[in-house]
């Protein structure tokens, strides 16, 4: 199954950055993932650099790889990061986003897990087929029906590290189709993209890195007052699942960003 991905990971106008993006792949399997330290309580890169790191080592170190099998791995991370909580005082709330892209290359198959804002987006033939529901009180409140309240998008109830330790939402498992594409990242990326934009840059590539450049040149035409990270992955040849570029998609996605 061919398989191509692409990665960012950028400061932003952030003092520091507390992404980390990670990815392990051989001929039987693959992980995609992105880690936030969560914002506003000392030790976040920290957070984010175990989790990473833990998680990549539990894959590269089981022979078996199926959801039950990604599950426990993350719940060991979420151990290992209370642990090394313990050992540390002053980071003894350092906690982290995750967003975790899983696929069998074996089996042609794919799940996903995520904890706190950061985002696995799923497109099929071009379109959005499904994206991870945030663990935030502002995606509580808009899906209760409040629009513009005014609440910070950062407060989550949900992330590795906090109390009470919650478990990650995992997807279903699906069956990959050639021209499947992939986003995982961190908010401080999807926060300058309207899903619409995504779906119009990859119509408008031939490649997976160009397809994350055309995204990452939006991006950077905004204000990017936060860390943003981001990995594209794509299945077979999603530019032939999609529609042809046309100066009507160029004319919508362009300008938006001057």
């Amino acid at each position: 199954m061919k398989m191509m991905f692409a990665s960012r990971c950028q400061q932003g106008m952030r003092d520091e950055n507390q992404d980390r993006t990670g990815a392990e792949l051989d001929d039987q399997k693959a992980c995609f993932l992105v880690c936030d330290g969560v914002a506003g309580l000392p030790g976040g890169d920290m957070a984010a650099q175990l989790v990473r790191d833990t998680l990549l080592t539990q894959l590269q170190h089981h022979d078996t790889f199926t959801p039950e099998s990604t599950r426990a791995a993350i719940e060991h991370c979420q151990q290992v990061l209370i642990e090394a909580q313990g050992n540390n005082p002053n980071f003894s709330r350092m906690s982290t986003t995750l967003a975790a892209l899983f696929i069998d290359r074996e089996k042609q198959l794919a799940w996903w897990a995520h904890a706190g804002d950061s985002r696995v987006y799923h497109f099929r033939h071009g379109v959005l087929n499904q994206v991870t529901r945030d663990h935030s009180l502002a995606q509580q409140l808009r899906e209760a029906g409040y629009e513009n309240t005014g609440i910070n998008s950062n407060l989550l109830y949900n992330a590795l590290g906090v109390e009470p330790a919650r478990p990650a939402t995992f997807s279903e498992v699906i069956t990959l189709a050639d021209g499947d594409a992939f986003l995982v990242c961190s908010d401080g990326f999807w926060l300058n993209l309207t899903t619409h934009e995504m779906e119009l840059a990859l119509r408008m590539v031939n490649a997976c890195e160009e397809w994350l450049t055309l995204m990452e040149q939006a991006v950077n035409r905004s204000v990017k007052s936060d860390n943003l990270s981001a990995l594209a992955v794509w299945i077979g040849e999603p530019q032939e699942a999609t529609l042809l570029y046309s100066q009507a998609d160029a004319a919508r996605f362009l300008p938006s960003r001057y």
